[in-house]
């Protein structure tokens, strides 16, 4: 088990998962606003089963998904953090960075402010060299986040993890070099 990280930015915690998350987790999973670029709604079961894995992972590296909290406000927000993609992707390996957050804490600038600090994570505590990030050609929202944090556009790509009739399938890739970056939070 590795020494686990966790990331405090002005105003959220990024931290381990706990039981207590698993709820929350699965509520948003269900919100059709949040899984509307996804290619359906988890079920309760299937919530469960990402998050033990989340926090698997987590334990494993030391790093991962983290369960954001607001500071002085609400427990567990959605995830936000890095990953290591299984999917065979055409820039694979990679690190990616990726958010979920409930739709009621949108347009409050949540995600980008813990995108960048997992990306402080990223690059000045494991100093990777590259993050990327990815998202369906139609999610304007998650382009703006990577936007905002300083990723740039890279081309588009097919998700081999979904079938090809989907309309989720083109995705976006954006990336992030580590010399790029400068100290934020």
């Amino acid at each position: 088990m590795a020494e686990l990280i966790e990331y405090e930015t002005e105003r959220l915690c990024l931290r381990q998962w706990q039981e207590s998350d698993f709820k929350s987790f699965a509520a948003l999973n269900t919100d059709p606003k949040v899984m509307e670029y996804f290619p359906q709604p988890l079920s309760g079961q299937a919530s469960a089963e990402m998050a033990k894995k989340i926090r698997s992972l987590i334990k494993q590296r030391g790093w991962g998904f983290w369960a954001v909290d607001v500071k002085k406000g609400e427990s567990f927000i959605g995830f936000c953090g890095l990953h290591v993609p299984t999917a065979a992707l055409p820039f694979s390996p990679c690190v990616e960075a990726g958010w979920r957050l409930s739709s009621a804490h949108w347009g409050k600038g949540y995600a980008s402010e813990a995108a960048r600090g997992a990306l402080n994570v990223a690059f000045q505590q494991l100093e990777l060299p590259e993050i990327v990030s990815f998202t369906t050609v139609d999610n304007q929202r998650s382009r703006r986040v990577m936007e905002r944090i300083g990723m740039k556009y890279s081309g588009q790509f097919e998700h081999p993890s979904l079938p090809e009739s989907s309309p989720l399938r083109r995705h976006l890739l954006y990336r992030l070099q580590r010399e790029q970056w400068g100290i934020k939070a």
